[in-house]
């Protein structure tokens, strides 16, 4: 069984990071409302305002995709990376003390978090021209830059507006997503994750 649903973003929940140093909007999770230890998934929106280090989540895989600003710079898990490209999935441990270090002024970065051993996944990004998205139990496209349009199979095309996203459920992980950006310079992105067995 295939469902979807529209999410804007008066049905995100926002609060703060783990460690109170910033702000996070939780686009969803799974199981929904999951608690910040308990999620077996989990796409956020935060926004950094300030050099400092990142919540710590252990048992936890990351990735993070700059998607405003001038980037940051990230040390940790003996190594560092410079995010200074817009729309450049990033993975690292959340086990990893990290520190951030803006380059120049605020970013806001979409965060996908898959809880090791219960979910694994990664995030596409569709930019310029249409592309399908194979099948998995759960797939979230987010509208980061512009909008964008989403067919299912046997579906009606379904539009998604800025910032707002679609997360479709699949059961059987049968059905292919094809999400085709509206203009130009729109950018969605693709959360693809699967519950392991």
């Amino acid at each position: 069984m295939v469902e979807h649903r529209l999410l804007t973003p008066a049905d995100y929940r926002r609060m703060p990071w783990r460690n109170g140093a910033g702000r996070t909007t939780e686009i969803a999770a799974h199981p929904p409302g999951a608690a910040l230890d308990a999620f077996d998934w989990r796409i956020s929106i935060a926004d950094v305002v300030k050099d400092g280090a990142f919540s710590r989540f252990a048992g936890i895989d990351r990735t993070i995709v700059l998607i405003a600003g001038a980037g940051m710079r990230l040390e940790g898990g003996g190594g560092a990376v410079r995010l200074a490209g817009l729309f450049e999935p990033c993975a690292f441990s959340g086990d990893d003390a990290v520190d951030c270090t803006l380059l120049a002024g605020p970013v806001r970065d979409f965060n996908l978090m898959l809880r090791r051993g219960r979910a694994r996944g990664g995030v596409t990004v569709v930019r310029g021209t249409g592309e399908r998205v194979p099948p998995a139990s759960f797939r979230l496209c987010y509208a980061a830059a512009g909008g964008c349009e989403c067919l299912l199979a046997g579906g009606r095309p379904l539009a998604v507006a800025p910032d707002h996203a679609l997360l479709v459920v699949d059961d059987a992980a049968a059905v292919s997503l094809v999400v085709n950006p509206l203009t130009a310079d729109a950018v969605a992105l693709v959360a693809a994750i699967d519950l392991a067995p």
